[in-house]
Protein backbone atom coordinates (compact mmCIF):
# COMPACT_ATOMS: atom_id res chain seq x y z
CA UNK A 1 0.00 0.00 0.00
CA UNK A 2 2.88 2.37 0.81
CA UNK A 3 4.42 1.82 -2.60
CA UNK A 4 1.15 2.53 -4.38
CA UNK A 5 0.62 5.74 -2.42
CA UNK A 6 4.22 6.78 -3.07
CA UNK A 7 3.80 6.26 -6.82
CA UNK A 8 0.49 8.15 -6.90
CA UNK A 9 1.77 11.14 -4.92
CA UNK A 10 5.08 11.19 -6.80
CA UNK A 11 3.16 11.20 -10.08
CA UNK A 12 0.98 14.09 -8.90
CA UNK A 13 4.11 15.94 -7.77
CA UNK A 14 5.81 15.45 -11.14
CA UNK A 15 2.74 16.57 -13.10
CA UNK A 16 2.44 19.65 -10.89
CA UNK A 17 6.10 20.58 -11.26
CA UNK A 18 6.25 19.97 -15.02
CA UNK A 19 3.03 21.91 -15.57
CA UNK A 20 3.97 24.91 -13.44
CA UNK A 21 7.59 25.16 -14.58
CA UNK A 22 6.54 24.54 -18.18
CA UNK A 23 4.12 27.44 -17.92
CA UNK A 24 6.85 29.67 -16.47
CA UNK A 25 9.26 28.68 -19.26
CA UNK A 26 6.63 29.24 -21.95
CA UNK A 27 5.78 32.70 -20.64
CA UNK A 28 9.48 33.57 -20.37
CA UNK A 29 10.38 32.37 -23.87
CA UNK A 30 7.35 33.61 -25.81
CA UNK A 31 7.62 37.38 -26.26
CA UNK A 32 3.93 37.89 -27.08
CA UNK A 33 3.06 36.58 -23.59
CA UNK A 34 4.96 39.38 -21.84
CA UNK A 35 1.74 41.10 -20.78
CA UNK A 36 0.68 41.88 -17.20
CA UNK A 37 -1.80 38.99 -17.00
CA UNK A 38 0.78 36.40 -18.06
CA UNK A 39 3.52 37.93 -15.93
CA UNK A 40 1.30 37.52 -12.87
CA UNK A 41 0.23 34.04 -14.00
CA UNK A 42 3.86 32.97 -14.41
CA UNK A 43 4.75 34.23 -10.95
CA UNK A 44 1.71 32.47 -9.52
CA UNK A 45 2.83 29.20 -11.14
CA UNK A 46 6.32 29.73 -9.71
CA UNK A 47 4.92 30.18 -6.21
CA UNK A 48 2.74 27.09 -6.62
CA UNK A 49 5.89 25.14 -7.50
CA UNK A 50 7.58 26.51 -4.39
CA UNK A 51 4.59 25.39 -2.32
CA UNK A 52 4.81 21.87 -3.76
CA UNK A 53 8.57 21.73 -3.17
CA UNK A 54 8.18 22.79 0.45
CA UNK A 55 6.04 19.86 1.56
CA UNK A 56 6.02 16.98 -0.91
CA UNK A 57 9.66 15.74 -0.80
CA UNK A 58 9.59 15.17 2.97
CA UNK A 59 6.17 13.50 2.69
CA UNK A 60 7.50 11.15 0.01
CA UNK A 61 10.53 10.36 2.14
CA UNK A 62 8.28 9.47 5.08
CA UNK A 63 6.59 6.69 3.11
CA UNK A 64 9.68 4.49 3.45
CA UNK A 65 11.48 5.97 6.44
CA UNK A 66 11.49 4.26 9.82
CA UNK A 67 12.05 7.55 11.64
CA UNK A 68 9.26 9.87 10.57
CA UNK A 69 10.18 12.67 12.92
CA UNK A 70 11.11 16.08 11.59
CA UNK A 71 13.74 18.27 13.20
CA UNK A 72 12.93 21.76 14.39
CA UNK A 73 15.04 23.30 11.61
CA UNK A 74 13.33 21.22 8.94
CA UNK A 75 9.96 22.21 10.35
CA UNK A 76 10.95 25.88 10.37
CA UNK A 77 12.21 25.67 6.79
CA UNK A 78 9.02 23.96 5.62
CA UNK A 79 6.88 26.51 7.40
CA UNK A 80 8.90 29.44 6.03
CA UNK A 81 8.72 28.34 2.39
CA UNK A 82 5.08 27.28 2.58
CA UNK A 83 4.07 30.53 4.26
CA UNK A 84 6.16 32.54 1.77
CA UNK A 85 4.52 30.84 -1.19
CA UNK A 86 0.98 31.13 0.15
CA UNK A 87 1.34 34.77 1.18
CA UNK A 88 2.88 35.70 -2.16
CA UNK A 89 0.04 33.77 -3.87
CA UNK A 90 -2.54 35.89 -2.05
CA UNK A 91 -0.87 39.15 -3.03
CA UNK A 92 -0.36 37.99 -6.62
CA UNK A 93 -4.05 37.06 -6.84
CA UNK A 94 -4.93 40.55 -5.58
CA UNK A 95 -2.64 42.07 -8.24
CA UNK A 96 -4.27 39.89 -10.90
CA UNK A 97 -7.71 41.02 -9.72
CA UNK A 98 -6.64 44.66 -10.03
CA UNK A 99 -5.22 43.96 -13.50
CA UNK A 100 -8.52 42.42 -14.65
CA UNK A 101 -10.49 45.26 -13.04
CA UNK A 102 -8.52 47.84 -15.02
CA UNK A 103 -8.83 45.77 -18.22
CA UNK A 104 -12.62 45.47 -17.89
CA UNK A 105 -13.61 48.80 -16.34
CA UNK A 106 -11.03 51.09 -17.98
CA UNK A 107 -10.02 49.45 -21.25
CA UNK A 108 -8.90 52.67 -22.92
CA UNK A 109 -6.56 53.50 -20.04
CA UNK A 110 -5.31 49.95 -19.52
CA UNK A 111 -1.86 50.34 -21.09
CA UNK A 112 -1.27 53.60 -19.24
CA UNK A 113 -2.40 52.33 -15.85
CA UNK A 114 -0.93 48.81 -16.02
CA UNK A 115 2.59 49.71 -17.06
CA UNK A 116 5.49 47.28 -16.83
CA UNK A 117 6.81 49.33 -13.92
CA UNK A 118 3.58 48.83 -11.95
CA UNK A 119 3.61 45.08 -12.71
CA UNK A 120 7.17 44.80 -11.42
CA UNK A 121 6.30 46.83 -8.32
CA UNK A 122 3.23 44.71 -7.56
CA UNK A 123 5.13 41.46 -8.10
CA UNK A 124 8.06 42.64 -6.00
CA UNK A 125 5.65 43.75 -3.29
CA UNK A 126 4.06 40.30 -3.29
CA UNK A 127 7.47 38.66 -2.82
CA UNK A 128 8.49 41.11 -0.10
CA UNK A 129 5.21 40.52 1.76
CA UNK A 130 5.72 36.79 1.26
CA UNK A 131 9.15 37.02 2.89
CA UNK A 132 8.04 39.24 5.76
CA UNK A 133 4.98 37.23 6.80
CA UNK A 134 6.81 34.04 7.89
CA UNK A 135 9.48 36.08 9.66
CA UNK A 136 6.80 37.65 11.85
CA UNK A 137 5.72 34.19 12.96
Amino acid sequence: MKTLLFVVFFGIYLVTMVGNLGLVALIYMEHCLHTPMYIFLGNLALMDSCCSCAITPKMLENFFSEDRRISLYECMAQFYFLCLAETADCFLLAAMAYDRYVAICRPLQYHTVMSKKLCIQMTTGAYIAGNLHPIVH
